[in-house]
């Protein structure tokens, strides 16, 4: 049998840990007790294929099987089957560090296994899983026929997304190289795109269109600036703990699902603030900065023109998180993944 070994390079990583590997993330936080770490998240580095005796016996190596299943943009493919999301740590141990989350029916490369731990990689993400709950070989093929979905890849910046398949229409939004949006329908030199609330339509000469798996969700690190009071802190403590459950249209509850007014609401009313249930009213409250100012806590607004369809809480080192799509979930994005119509804030302490 062939055989490769792998050195995974990885980045110290901080965050909560839940109690078992596959579960529901629930609260974590309260505004009682507030947490003073910034270590929020954390960063993760991708896994290298290296040969053992290039670092001598000093190099920790597993073995890695060369008979697995072969598709979908993977060379040996799994896909994880859990209730809620699954841990990705940074060794083969319940006790080692988080390192992100692998949501149910996502995708990722199996590179090998120590016991019951699969060591893999799934979008930026590398790490150790429990093997129990990763569908390996035909049954993955098989599974990743129903799941696959069509993404189109932004490979320009500041991308206009129109309201109509030509360049006379009006702009809904524009949005960063990079970026994966929803294909709905892909038409005669346009695909039609779903973004957040939205739909409109790209270029297809500046988007790349494959099928493929979700992928797992890194947890990068928040870095607070001068003056962030704790409760901020608390705040996207709490509300990056919900990364990954699901989007519900009008929902309100962050474990079972809800829509992005839905979960800005749940979250400060743990604060002791009452927000309406929709976005555009959540505009109104709190005093408007510019996006160049925000801090952690505060609310960036989008949507089309200047009316507003979407709201997301900014965690630091510009990033939100927001309840996205019935797709993708809690999430965390780029806070100029589109442009921001505009900016509150609501707490001042």
């Amino acid at each position: 049998m062939n055989k490769r070994f792998v050195r995974a390079l990885s980045i110290v990583c901080c965050g909560t840990l839940l109690a078992g590997e596959a579960s529901y993330v629930g609260f974590a936080g309260n505004a009682t007790s507030v947490q003073s770490s910034n270590s929020v998240l954390a960063g993760i580095s991708a896994a290298t294929v290296m040969n053992l005796s290039d670092y001598g016996q000093s190099v920790s190596a597993v073995e890695i099987s060369t008979t697995g299943a072969s598709g979908y943009g993977y060379t040996n493919l799994g896909i994880c089957q859990v209730d809620g999301n699954l841990n990705i740590r940074e060794a083969a141990s319940e006790d080692a560090s988080l390192a992100g989350k692998l949501p149910n029916n996502a995708g990722c490369e199996i590179l090998g296994q120590e016991g019951d731990w699969y060591q893999i990689t799934s979008g930026e993400v590398s790490g150790y899983v429990k093997a129990s709950y990763i569908v390996t070989g035909q049954d993955a093929l098989n599974l990743a026929s129903t799941l696959a979905t069509t993404k189109a890849i932004v490979n320009t910046d500041n991308l206009r997304v129109r309201s109509e398949m030509s360049t006379d229409a009006s702009v809904i939004t524009t949005v960063s190289s990079g970026e994966e949006l929803e294909v709905v329908e892909q038409l005669d030199g346009w695909v039609k795109v779903s973004i957040d609330a939205d739909e409109g339509y790209v270029s297809s000469e500046f988007v790349t269109v494959k099928e493929g798996l979700n992928d797992a969700m890194t947890l990068t690190e928040a870095r607070y600036g001068e003056g962030v009071s704790n409760v901020c802190v608390d705040l996207v403590n709490n509300a990056t703990q919900y990364v990954g459950n699901p989007y519900v249209w009008g929902g309100t509850s962050l474990t079972h699902g809800a829509d992005c007014s839905g979960f800005v609401m749940a979250i400060y009313a743990q604060y002791g603030i009452s927000l309406p249930h929709s976005s555009r009213a959540q505009a109104n409250y709190g005093t408007r900065v510019s996006a160049s100012e925000a801090q952690p806590g505060d609310l960036f607004f989008y949507g089309s023109g200047k009316s507003i369809s979407h709201v997301a809480i900014y965690i630091g080192n510009g990033q939100i998180v927001h309840a996205s799509s019935k797709k993708t979930g809690i999430k965390i994005s780029n806070a100029f993944y589109r442009n921001p119509i505009c900016v509150t804030r609501l707490i001042n302490e």
